[in-house]
């Protein structure tokens, strides 16, 4: 072999180990691009979207313990509290409790419980949602920048009836959709009725 095939192998043997290297650091490369992406995609979402999994019966008939709901964070950002709204919040008396209730009145808003019926503004709210009328009786004003909250299962529900009012800034988002158990898909809309009384 001359000396010139001789510097042409060399020149092989050395290419061929680089070009193994770089395949590999490519394909490491596009595993790190790849997960990179994976978690800030991951990130983004969860800051806009919670999943929540019902722990309670406080909400039946129209939520079940165990089921898991969608919750949109951004709800309350970009839009208002509606009457019937579903939302996640913080217990104003544990802040690393949440619970989920029903939206029943606004701020400056006279809540009225009596005889079994919920009267919001003077205007009967149609509640064909609820487990049972309620067996307690009271009024409450709402305050500015809170919410008034029941459980559809109103007798044996711990809500606003009990503690009081929830700040707009203890609450975590809207409910939007059952999304498990597969057999009990549904989407949470607003509440026929509810949406009937004004201030």
């Amino acid at each position: 072999m001359d000396d010139e095939q001789m510097q042409i192998a060399s020149q092989e043997e050395v290419t061929q180990p680089i070009r193994r290297k770089s395949a590999a650091w490519g394909f490491a490369r596009e595993v790190l691009q790849t997960l990179l992406m994976a978690v800030i995609l991951y990130l983004l979402i969860d800051s806009v979207v919670g999943r929540v999994r019902v722990e309670n019966i406080s909400m039946q008939p129209t939520l079940h313990e165990g089921q898991f709901i969608l919750v949109n964070k951004l709800a309350y950002r970009l839009g208002d509290f509606e009457r019937g709204d579903i939302v996640v919040f913080h217990n104003p008396n544990d802040l690393e409790e949440d619970y989920i209730k029903r939206v029943i009145g606004l701020p400056g808003d006279t809540v009225v419980i009596q005889n079994g019926q919920v009267i919001v503004n003077g205007v009967l709210l149609d509640e064909p949602y609820i487990s049972a009328p309620p067996q307690y009786s009271d009024t409450w004003q709402v305050p500015e920048g809170q919410i008034f909250v029941l459980g559809d299962n109103r007798n044996q529900s711990y809500d606003s009836h009990s503690w009081g009012f929830v700040p707009f800034d203890l609450v975590v988002g809207k409910a939007l959709v059952v999304y498990w158990p597969l057999e009990e898909l549904k989407i949470l809309n607003q509440a026929p009725g509810v949406s009937a009384a004004s201030p």
